[in-house]
């Protein structure tokens, strides 16, 4: 058969479960980022792994692209899967860094004085540069914390994302379960290196006060690329590894099971901290656990089970809506409270409490609005324009 660069193949039927999981993480991420603004990176938050859920993330995307795209190539090009993973990803990757800019100086602070230093018109080019999610260099943060999206900082896993797109179209697509097994076992090697801060290339030692733990990715210095990319690889291509063995675990009740799996692991307390922290590396262990095994698991239990209708049907259709725009959303505001928490140290713990579930529900709402009157027309447009619709 012809391989088409025009024809929009339909999209298949959805592992509703996953896409629930995906809205329970996303919400975890919003919750740990706003604990974060009070811990300030101390080990003893309530979500105190929310940064896992990236990790869990890319089990879930390698999961996904496996199941809808691996059995297409007979009639898709590569350019042709290029575009339909930048229509699904990059309207809302342009949407959270306009979001970004639009709250930018919202987040003036002390801890940001580069904000009030920033003109308008750098705003603009910074955000149109940002548009291309390529990674911003140092000499243009406007933030000061170096990160490659500096309107929107968790935008750097997307460009992690579409590194993984590229990989498989042009590489792993192409291997045997037995190849990919290969390259699986020696992505999990370099995961428990990171984990057990294991410096094999010389490159770990500007991030010591992270060692023993997978937080990192979001810069380009030689230290961040590795960790970024260590966080990738594993999971990416362990998800597209169980797609393809297909042995999935039917679960009764499977969307809870997950769902109160993924909370426990992501909010488990720090390992290992002792009188002198002389035990950190148990938490390493612990988060290799989390990737190597327990995450491809609920991932296997999930995409085995299913709902039947109800409460749980419409709970799953809504957290997956949500999923993504909440996710690259969601930043622009927590800069807003870091700030907010900043000048009012001496509020009152309620009103704290009170801002911080306003902005967590604000951040729900500004994730829905955008998926529906942004996001899905936009998706349809761009299907209309760049594909041809198949009858």
């Amino acid at each position: 058969m012809t391989k088409d660069n025009n024809t929009y193949l339909a999209s298949k039927p959805r592992y509703e479960i996953l896409d629930g999981l995906r809205g329970v993480a996303a919400l975890l991420v919003v919750a740990y980022h706003l604990f974060e603004t009070y811990y300030s990176g101390k080990p003893n938050q309530p979500i105190n792994h929310g940064y896992l859920a990236v990790d869990f993330f890319f089990v879930l995307s390698g999961f996904v692209i496996g199941y809808a795209y691996d059995d297409r190539w007979d009639k898709m090009s590569t350019w042709a899967f290029f575009k339909r993973r930048l229509i699904r990803l990059h309207p809302m990757v342009i949407f959270g860094t306009l979001f970004g800019a639009l709250m930018f100086y919202f987040g003036s602070s002390p801890s940001f004085p580069l904000i009030g230093q920033t003109p308008w018109w750098m705003v603009l080019v910074v955000m149109l540069w940002c548009f291309t999610l390529i990674p911003l260099p140092h000499t243009m943060d406007i933030r000061g914390w170096a990160e490659t999206n500096p309107l929107n900082g968790p935008a750097w896993s997307l460009q992690w994302e579409y590194l993984a797109n590229i990989l498989y179209a042009l590489v792993f697509r192409k291997l045997s379960k037995r190849a990919l097994g290969i390259c699986v076992a020696f992505f999990a090697v370099l995961t428990i290196m990171l984990c057990l801060n294991i410096d094999l290339f010389g490159l770990l030692e500007e991030r010591n006060w992270a060692s023993y733990t997978v937080v990192g990715g979001w810069s380009t210095t030689p230290g961040q690329l590795q960790v970024g990319l260590t966080r990738l690889l594993y999971p990416f291509f362990c998800g597209l590894l169980v797609s393809r063995v297909g042995k999935l675990i039917k679960v009764k009740g499977g969307f809870w099971w997950c769902s109160l799996m993924i909370v426990v692991l992501l909010c488990m307390p720090w390992m290992g901290l002792g009188t002198e922290g002389e035990s950190r590396w148990t938490n390493g262990l612990y988060e290799a656990f989390c990737i190597l095994v327990c995450f491809p698991l609920i991932v296997a239990m999930g995409a085995g089970s299913s709902v039947k209708g109800g409460k749980s049907e419409a709970i799953n259709r809504f957290l997956g809506e949500i999923s993504f725009p909440l996710y690259i959303t969601h930043y622009p505001l927590i800069y807003m409270q870091m700030a907010w928490v900043e000048s009012h140290k001496d509020a009152p713990l309620s009103m704290h409490i009170f801002v911080a579930v306003s902005i967590f529900l604000l951040s729900i709402f500004v994730a829905y609005g955008a998926y529906k009157l942004y996001d899905l027309p936009v998706r349809e447009w761009l299907k209309k324009k760049l594909f041809k619709q198949r009858n």
